[in-house]
């Protein structure tokens, strides 16, 4: 799939909405609403999933993620920084294999069902935003396919560029449902596209 083109900015108004929503509801940033569009389209989350949110602070995805799986499921959040929801936080950098080694822990014997990636790199204005973006990316791709049980799903966030449909093409080889979104709240101007992954394959196509 190629990239998705970027409409015109928004109203000042409108570019608001998801904020001022999030303070009003308790989640800790409008990126609360990205998943909650994406899960509300593509179904992602189930009760009692097992869900792993990488690069889950503040925790606006965590959050939704809980409330989706309730109390017969579990959510880890993995992230450098605390996280503002209530679940099981491994702290640390998702590039590194120690925190990989912390999730299996925490997974204990079990796999996971859900794998979430909202990960994003510091941006300066660049090319090289996007780099750093699939860069991330493959990481959260390699821990998925460390995690994810048989038929699971994995949603992860990438910046648009010349390396995303090679990035796109390796995710889809990996499961038999793979779709590029972006979800209403993501700004008008942001270069962000989310890759919905479902059906884990665990042997590549």
């Amino acid at each position: 799939m190629t990239g998705a083109i970027i409409s015109p900015e928004m109203p000042q108004s409108k570019r608001d909405y998801y904020t001022r929503r999030a303070r009003e509801e308790g989640y800790p940033s409008r990126a609360a609403y990205k998943l909650l569009q994406i899960q509300d389209k593509y179904h992602i989350i189930s009760p009692r999933d097992v869900v792993i949110d990488l690069g889950a602070a503040p925790g606006g995805w965590s959050q939704v993620a809980a409330g989706i799986v309730g109390r017969g499921g579990r959510v880890i959040s993995a992230d450098i920084e605390p996280v503002k929801a209530e679940t099981q936080w491994v702290q640390g950098d998702v590039t590194r294999e120690e925190t990989l080694a912390g999730i299996k822990k925490a997974l204990g014997k079990g796999k996971a069902d859900v794998v979430l990636s909202d990960l994003s790199p510091s941006t300066t204005g660049s090319s090289v935003d996007h780099a750093r973006s699939v860069y991330l990316a493959q990481h959260a791709l390699c821990i998925a396919r460390e995690t994810l049980r048989s038929r699971g799903n994995y949603v992860v966030k990438v910046f648009q560029g010349e390396l995303y449909n090679e990035y796109f093409g390796e995710v889809k080889r990996s499961f038999v449902f793979c779709k590029g979104f972006r979800p209403g709240a993501t700004k008008s101007r942001s270069a962000e596209i989310y890759v919905v992954a479902k059906s884990f394959r665990e042997t590549p196509s």
